[in-house]
């Protein structure tokens, strides 16, 4: 899949979205009222994400951001990373949901991802390069929590304005290097 494709996948899956549940406009985009009602996927905080069914073994000092356990209908989320990090917990589910969206595969139990692999970066700048479906999911969290058109509206009113960048992490629920990459990548 390329970058353009994820994006793709991600404005399609906007565009499904009931009106009286997201508008199109407004923002943050409600990412977890789009993984329940629009999936049916239970997003948990959970504080010990070992303990997931299949778990794979860490790494010292490795730990897992989310996981998509598709045959549950799960999405779990790191607990400590969650309180501490608000937009993080908003990238990993959305992440999640592009596991879901583009990766699962019939019979799949589980897939888990590490704390670096859902953190946005940089991918491919190739046009049609093939990316990991790492970057593909991170591509598409990042358009769906922060869709092109509103970002490129949103950028156009308040570029160059002080604190300008940081009104545009708090208008979408994202960290500063989510929304850098995105900026990067669609501006």
């Amino acid at each position: 899949m390329t970058a353009a494709e994820a994006e793709r996948r991600a404005e399609q899956v906007l565009a499904e979205v009931p009106d009286w549940l997201w508008n199109g406009e407004q923002l943050p985009v409600p990412v977890d009222d789009i993984v329940d009602t629009c999936f049916g996927l239970l997003v948990r905080e959970v504080e010990d994400m070992a303990s997931a069914p299949g778990a794979p073994e860490l790494d010292p000092g490795q730990t897992l951001s989310g996981l998509l356990l598709a045959s549950r209908g799960e999405i779990w989320v790191n607990a400590s990373e969650a309180a501490e990090w608000p937009p993080r917990r908003r990238f990993t589910i959305s992440h999640e949901l592009g596991h879901w969206c583009m990766h699962r595969v019939p019979g799949q139990q589980s897939l888990f991802c590490r704390k670096g692999s859902v953190e946005p970066t940089e991918h491919s700048e190739v046009p049609g390069d093939h990316l990991s479906i790492e970057q593909e999911a991170n591509l598409f969290a990042a358009a769906l929590t922060m869709p092109a058109h509103l970002v490129r509206r949103h950028y156009a009113q308040m570029s160059g304005q002080p604190g300008s960048f940081e009104w545009m992490c708090e208008l979408f629920g994202a960290s500063g290097a989510a929304m850098g990459r995105r900026l990067h990548d669609v501006v």
